[in-house]
């Protein structure tokens, strides 16, 4: 004959799975963290490499003494997206701070163009550098609707170089597309 073990025995011999394992829950969060915290050095570590290897790019511009900003033909607020060597629209150039995206106020006057860039290295693009202005929709990764960035194209040290700037109000853009490349087309006149 059998005997049967009472319930509440056989319920009290049972134990619960354990929930959580905790010491193998911290250990991948501290890998996940050293993970995320090694690419972000090998990010940094690639942008430092690129601007080592821009550095024989000269300094930048400052507007000259007497620059007036009344004598604007043009004013603009809006953003800086990135400079890349001109028709390589992928290769950034982060040199001298031009890498960093920010705000910009732009001045167009007869003597050059003037960027302004509060958080960021300001630089001045004398007239005579001037190549020309186009609107695009992609520099430095960027992506925007067909004729969301005014590309400028200017020379700096022996480089053609493609700045990239977004308008609060992209309705402008055309007009300073014009105003470049009317201000390009008169300099290489008094030039040559």
């Amino acid at each position: 004959m059998t005997t049967l073990t009472p319930l509440y025995l056989l319920a009290a011999e049972k134990k619960s799975a354990e929930v959580t394992d905790w010491s193998a829950r911290i250990a991948w969060v501290v890998g996940l963290a050293v993970l995320v915290a090694l690419v972000y050095w090998l990010m940094r570590q690639g942008w430092k490499w690129r601007g080592s290897l821009q550095s024989g790019l000269p300094e930048l511009a400052a507007a000259p003494e007497g620059f007036d900003r009344e004598e604007a033909v043009l004013t603009l607020t809006g953003r800086y997206h990135a400079s890349t060597t001109a028709g390589q629209w992928l290769d950034r150039i982060v040199a001298h701070g031009l890498g960093a995206r920010s705000r910009a106020e732009l001045t167009l006057t007869a003597s050059g163009l003037d960027v302004q860039r509060p958080g960021a290295a300001d630089f001045f693009i004398p007239a005579d550098a001037l190549r020309e202005a186009r609107l695009d929709k992609a520099l430095a990764g960027k992506v925007l609707p067909e004729g969301g960035l005014l590309i400028i194209t200017w020379a700096h040290g022996g480089t053609l170089i493609d700045s990239g700037f977004r308008s609060d109000h992209a309705a402008e853009h055309p007009a300073w597309v014009e105003a470049v490349n009317h201000l390009t087309s008169t300099t290489e006149g008094t030039a040559r």
